[in-house]
Parts: structure tokens; sequence; C-alpha cells
């Protein structure tokens, strides 16, 4: 039996945070203004800046941030709401590790959360690789 902790502690914590990414981008999208502004690198402003002006990448991926982070958050479906952040945190990690390695912290700390997630939610994900 996993401690409810490791579970729910990486649940809200990933859940809250791409609530956050989540309101930001929507924000970003009604008054082209950020909530939040983070330390980026000039080759991470370029990479946000093409998902932003793509015109349907941002709100994709901004809609899926929510629809996950309150599946997270209220505990209705986790293992699916994870599944679908699964790509984005993947792509999330890979640009703190290549384009902005200001970031390296959050992304270790983000892959550590996902992982305890993916360990706690693992007999859900056993039919997806069989």
């Amino acid at each position: 039996m996993i401690p409810r902790l490791t579970v729910d502690l990486p649940r809200i914590l990933i859940g809250l945070l791409f609530l956050v990414s989540a309101v930001d981008g929507f924000a970003w999208m009604l008054t082209g203004q950020s909530l939040v502004h983070p330390p980026t690198s000039p080759a991470g402003l370029r990479f946000e800046d093409a998902l932003k002006e793509s015109g349907f990448i941002w709100p994709l991926m901004k809609t899926i941030d929510l629809v996950a982070a309150l599946g997270l958050l209220f505990n209705r479906a986790p293992a699916a709401a994870l599944l679908l952040l699964l790509p984005i945190i993947t792509v999330i990690i890979l640009f703190h590790l290549v384009l902005n390695p200001g970031g390296i912290p959050v992304a270790v700390v983000l892959a550590l959360l996902t992982g305890m997630l993916i360990v706690a939610y693992r007999d859900r994900y056993a039919a997806l690789l069989r």
C-alpha cells in the first residue's frame, strides 16, 4: 500500500503548477500580458513566442493544462489527467535541459513528482503497456 502523502502531495503540487500555468496562459491570450515572469533565456523566449504565435498550440496546451490540473486537484481521474500532461511535462523538462538551463531545478522537481505519480498509478497504466 502506497502512503497517501506520496500520492496526494505530488498530485496537488502538479495540479497547482498547471493551474497557474493555465491561468497565466489564458491571461496572455486575453490581454497580451503574462501574470508570471520566470527567468527565461533568449532561446527559451523564442521557443515560447513560437508556441504563442502558432495560433493553435498555445490555446490547446493551456486548455489541456486547465482540464488536467482540475482533474488532479479534484482527484477526478487523476491517472488520466497525468496522462494528458505527460507530453507537456516531457517538453518542459527538455526545454529546461536544452534551452533554459536556469530552470533545471524546476525540471528535476517536476520529473520527481511526475515519477512518483506514475509509480502510484502504474496499475492503471498497465493495460496501455501490454
